[in-house]
């Protein structure tokens, strides 16, 4: 009974420490609010002020995608997205103040209401009067914005865990979407089209629940469960690749001089972090991993770590381990590599005794073009024993094995990544702890963390 309260216990504090959401659950009707903002938002109305707001004129953002909202028991009517998204572009012009937004989505009603306001002086002051006031002109558009929302993928990720011990579990799942958005300003004088942004933004949704079911006593069941969903709005992910694809438009503007800031030097310093953010982008696939080419790349490495004897002696004692190796990459998922241990194996006070390795291994990487890149390796290898003095009549102190592991690596820059890694090595005789007894032959095992410092210039990001 301890241990099922325990794991209670565990779950009420996974949900005190990461579940806010569990406890802001809705138990009464709500004022009404002003819209949120985004992190883009913040960043449009943040940008520096230009010299002249531009005159846009925006006719329709359409959803251009057909899509429907899908649903797990039939067919609905629901749009997947949005259909106003008209009015978020308007609204996010207007936030950025580089822009002076016209009526255009609903030019007819604009014009009756204007011919409206003619007849009525008509009427009321007469048609012979030739002083009567005109009707302003209208403002016209020196650019015209168009696009829309292009796409909404929907499972691009999905996933989740869970446990469950003796009636006790709880899991979670988790699904991601994605939007993008195109948004492109059109010269009304010339027709040419000055700039065409891309944006995307990923809609998250998340389950988390816990569940108990357990006899107590006899014929008394306790049943208990608890949990939360949590969907990202898709509205409020629209309007933020929407504002972040307004910022884009912007400065590509200022890069080619299409409109200009007050305050140049603001200006230059928006350019620049706009340019790193670009670099970024086109380094980064769909899952928001940089792109790394590392076909014909090469590196050598360092690594300290442990070895553990698994032999004919009943105690393994931790040795120290220090190993180099040098890793060519043949193709982006296969590399040969080449290391040289120096490491001690001890087993209690029976033995103790320092070698040295060298082996020869076929790497293959999982994720290839990855900042962090998961692989498999296996191949034969030679241990030479450095303590020969008191070595049994007919043993040798020279041990062929084969070994195979699992490492990791992660990239922190072109020249530099670091790795660990864990490794099986088996003898090919029964004479490493200089002893022979039954009928496996001595193994050992390696663990360790190390450097890669990659040589040359050959592996680098690249764009898609």
């Amino acid at each position: 009974m301890k241990l099922y309260l325990r794991l209670i216990l565990l779950a009420q504090a996974f949900f005190v420490i990461s579940c806010g959401t569990y406890f802001n659950q809705p138990v009464d009707f709500q004022e009404a609010r002003l819209g949120e903002s985004t992190i883009s938002t913040k960043a449009l109305k943040n940008l520096p002020l230009p010299q002249e707001p531009v005159v846009v004129g925006v006719y329709n953002f359409r959803d251009l995608t057909g899509q429907y909202k899908a649903s797990d028991v039939g067919s609905t009517f629901s749009t997947a997205v949005t259909q106003g998204a008209t009015s978020i572009l308007l609204k996010a012009l207007e936030d950025s103040r580089w822009f002076t937004p016209i009526e255009r989505e609903n030019i007819g009603n604009l014009l009756n209401e204007r011919n409206i306001i003619r007849s009525t002086r008509q009427e009321y002051q007469g048609s012979e009067d030739k002083n009567q006031p005109q009707v302003p002109p209208l403002l016209y558009a020196g650019v015209i914005l168009e696009g829309g929302i292009v796409s909404y993928d929907t499972n691009i990720i999905t996933g989740g865990l869970g446990a469950r011990y003796f009636g006790v579990g709880g899991s979670t799942q988790y699904r991601q979407d994605r939007v993008t958005i195109y948004l492109r300003a059109i010269s009304t004088s010339s027709g040419k089209i000055l700039k065409n942004i891309y944006t995307s933004k990923t809609v998250l949704s998340q389950s988390l629940d816990a569940s108990l079911f357990k006899y107590v006593s006899f014929q008394r069941l306790m049943e208990a469960e608890t949990g939360f969903t949590r969907n990202e709005p898709v509205q409020l992910a629209i309007t933020e690749a929407i504002e972040k694809a307004v910022e884009g438009l912007i400065i590509e503007g200022i890069k080619d001089n299409l409109w200009q800031a007050q305050d140049s030097v603001a200006a230059e310093t928006l350019v620049t972090g706009y340019d790193t953010e670009k670099d970024e982008a086109a380094l980064s696939k769909l899952y928001g991993r940089k792109y790394i080419n590392k076909e014909n790349s090469s590196s050598l490495g360092v690594s300290l770590g442990t070895s553990l004897l698994s032999g004919d002696y009943g105690g393994q004692d931790l040795g120290g381990l220090i190993k180099l190796d040098f890793t060519k990459n043949i193709f982006p998922s296969l590399s040969v590599n080449i290391a040289a241990s120096a490491f001690e194996l001890s087993s209690g006070r029976s033995f103790r005794e320092k070698f040295l390795s060298l082996d020869v291994n076929g790497q293959y990487i999982i994720l290839p073009n990855d900042v962090f890149g998961p692989y498999l390796y296996g191949g034969p290898g030679i241990v030479q024993g450095l303590d020969s003095d008191d070595l049994p009549e007919g043993m040798s102190s020279t041990h062929f094995k084969l070994q195979y592991g699992i490492g990791a690596e992660y990239q922190l820059t072109n020249k530099i990544g670091i790795k660990a890694f864990a490794e099986h090595n088996i003898a090919l005789d029964d004479e490493l702890d200089r002893m022979i007894n039954g009928k496996r032959d001595d193994h050992y095992f390696n663990f360790g963390v190390g450097i890669n410092f990659y040589l040359g210039n050959s592996n680098q990001p690249q764009s898609n």
